[in-house]
């Protein structure tokens, strides 16, 4: 019985990509500044060969990995979570997904208004504790919906969960997703509910992301056709709009995804196993936080042991990202086009340096060929 276990750590990032600058990201490197946190601590992954890997020449290596390691290049258009993940299952974005720096055209709001039969507020790139920060009160006031965007391709609704209910939000989510498709087909429509007062207003964990469906077969969808069990941990389920997923659960905290891993290394199932872990992502890198992203960080390594000692013996663990967010680079707090971390482990797995690889789909080639599953996605195995 088969398993493998891929864990994307959402964001971790290991230095910027040649064309960085095109996206305005030179100099990026997400993990260079975590590791100035005073938390920073991360002797597990080292052991492994993290800082092995081409490109972190900024700390040393071990002389015993214990894992393959390797380092992961872009070959889509992008830097974004839903363009990322679609790599990593095999499927290569050429075209970028429309991103919109001075908000939403007219046609797409106004569309937008009939549908719900409210009015909309912003409709700017925003931060997410900002937007409500300074579109709250009008918002509860008025009941119009607080629309915003940033560097990446999405649409958010913001709402208080006192004037529009978390599932009547959803609604108009799905409403959104449903007009946004085509030359407009932006990767992820996200419900962003809040609450509080005046002046303490705060984000909940009813988040809610409605992805594009990804335009090819994807990994996940083979190996489903296959008979083989896709397990969904955190928002992998959202990202691929629940194409080729067998069963899910959604987290709130990274402490939560570690611990539906452990509890699925328990169970008998042949497959795989697709977690990603977001709070570096979401609370750290996009806030600038250079202590938060190391103790997350931190906290993973703890807890890389027990995942290990559970493992069995056909066991095979994937740890990679889906893109940067640098919590260090104070030019942006978007994401960063960066060079992702690749380390391989299970007591099947020789150590090695996997050197460069040209595309994220290397990894889905490699869940095919670790389950034998013939597919035809993008990607070259690494075994």
């Amino acid at each position: 019985m088969k398993r493998v276990f891929l864990i994307v750590l959402d964001s971790v990032g290991i230095g910027a990509m040649e064309d960085a600058a095109d996206f305005g990201d030179a100099g990026t490197n997400t993990l260079r500044s975590a590791s100035k946190g005073s938390c920073f601590h991360m002797p597990n992954m080292e052991g492994m060969g993290l800082f092995n890997i081409d490109g972190i020449d900024w700390r040393e290596g071990t002389d015993s990995p214990k894992a393959l390691y390797g380092r992961m290049k872009e070959a889509s258009r992008g830097k974004d979570t839903t363009i990322g993940h679609w790599e990593i299952a095999g499927v290569i974005s050429k075209q970028p997904l429309p991103v919109y720096p001075h908000g939403f055209p007219a046609e797409i709001t106004d569309a937008f208004c009939r549908m719900t039969g409210r009015g909309i507020l912003c409709n700017l790139p925003y931060s997410g504790t900002e937007v409500i920060k300074d579109y709250g009160d009008e918002h509860v006031k008025t009941g119009n919906l607080i629309v915003y965007t940033s560097a990446d391709s999405v649409f958010q609704i913001a709402a208080h969960e006192d004037v529009v209910p978390a599932e009547t939000l959803y609604e108009y989510c799905r409403m959104a997703r449903r007009l946004l498709t085509g030359e407009h087909g932006v990767g992820r429509v996200i419900a962003r509910p809040f609450a509080g007062e005046p002046g303490n207003y705060y984000r909940t964990a009813g988040r809610h992301d409605f992805s594009l469906e990804p335009p090819k077969e994807t990994m996940l969808d083979v190996l489903q056709s296959s008979g083989k069990e896709v397990i969904g941990v955190g928002k992998i389920y959202d990202i691929f709009a629940g194409r080729g997923i067998t069963s899910h659960v959604y987290t709130s905290k990274n402490a939560e995804g570690i611990a539906r891993t452990l509890a699925y290394l328990d169970q008998d199932f042949e497959g795989l196993c697709f977690i990603n872990l977001v709070d570096y992502d979401m609370l750290y890198g996009h806030r600038n936080d250079i202590e938060g992203y190391a103790r997350a960080l931190s906290e993973f390594d703890a807890a890389l042991p027990q995942i290990c000692s559970r493992m069995r013996d056909t066991d095979l663990l994937m740890i990679t990202a889906d893109h940067g967010c640098d919590p260090g680079y104070t030019v942006s707090t978007d994401h960063s086009r960066e060079y992702t971390p690749l380390l391989i482990y299970g007591k099947s797995i020789k150590p090695g340096n996997l050197g460069t690889r040209q595309t994220f789909a290397d990894i889905g080639a490699t869940v095919l060929k670790v389950l034998d599953v013939e597919g035809n996605i993008a990607g070259k195995s690494v075994l």
